[in-house]
């Protein structure tokens, strides 16, 4: 299914963020499909590329995969096996099931014939049920008015942030080592114009610092194990795209041990709908 133009968002050439997750497809038999597509050395995160960054391109060969434009992504589970290097990748896709409504996908993402990560996704109709929300935004500042990206660049922030516009809306100094609750919140979004979609939010699930940083004070990288995002919407919603929109994440953990650190996150657009929930299980490991 390719990702139809957008209005007020420019298709072509792209930005860098399109152009760093996009795939081709060299082979498609039945519900398999096969892509290649390249990681882009511009947005590495400390040891390897972002894993947000990686989310969204094997999402989108995924969306590519499923040929029902209704079925949208809801559930998006990696398991990321390696790092790949700067380069060539390919991308294994399969559909594992397609029922009346919902259907079951796999994907593998390979480098030089080696496992990099492994996936399972579902996607679906919308279903008609009770509607209940007990999930609202936090109350804070509105994003500013002023949309400028890579402002944590300055702050020591790894390279994939030259692409992110990120506001913070959290107190208290990162990695000062200060005893705080880990959790943040920003307002976020990318330098390029684009909509709010599927790629975009799965990116946004893993843009923010590591939350340990807030109750911690030794520099570290903190690599994720494996990373479930639940798409809450169909996306992008009518609303959503336009271009430049900023989305409100927050995340937040509650133990740190043995090096492992979970971290569950909330994706809200501006109107307080939420678009995404996540949950990753990272890795702590101090540099320096």
């Amino acid at each position: 299914m390719a990702e139809a133009a957008v209005e007020g968002v420019p298709a072509e050439p792209g930005g860098p963020f399109e152009r760093g997750t996009a795939v081709s497809c060299v082979q498609r038999e039945g519900g398999a499909g096969v892509f290649d597509a390249t990681v882009a050395d511009g947005w590495r995160a400390g040891r390897g590329p972002h894993g947000g960054y990686l989310a969204a391109m094997l999402l989108r060969a995924l969306i590519e995969t499923v040929p029902e434009e209704q079925r949208s992504p809801r559930s998006l589970t990696i398991h990321y096996a390696r790092a790949p290097e700067p380069g060539a990748v390919v991308i294994r896709t399969v559909v594992e099931r397609a029922g009346r409504s919902l259907s079951t996908l796999s994907a593998r993402m390979e480098q030089d014939g080696r496992l990099m990560a492994l996936v399972l996704a579902a996607f679906s109709v919308p279903w008609e049920a009770p509607e209940v929300d007990d999930l609202p935004m936090p109350d804070v500042d509105g994003p500013d008015v002023e949309r400028r990206a890579g402002t944590a660049l300055q702050f020591g922030a790894p390279a994939f942030t030259e692409h992110l516009v990120m506001q913070p809306r959290f107190q208290g100094q990162p990695l000062s080592g200060e005893r705080r609750p880990m959790e943040v919140g920003a307002w976020v979004g990318l330098a390029e114009a684009r909509p709010t979609d599927a790629l975009s939010v799965a990116f946004f699930t893993d843009a923010l610092i590591p939350t340990p940083f807030m109750a911690t004070g030794s520099p570290a990288a903190a690599p994720t194990i494996d990373l479930t995002i639940h798409f809450r919407q169909a996306l992008p919603r009518p609303q959503d795209r336009a271009a430049n929109l900023l989305c409100y994440a927050h995340m937040s953990s509650k133990l740190l041990h043995e090096g492992f650190f979970e971290e569950d996150g909330v994706v809200w657009a501006a109107d307080g709908t939420v678009l995404a929930q996540s949950r990753q299980l990272a890795l702590l490991m101090p540099v320096g």
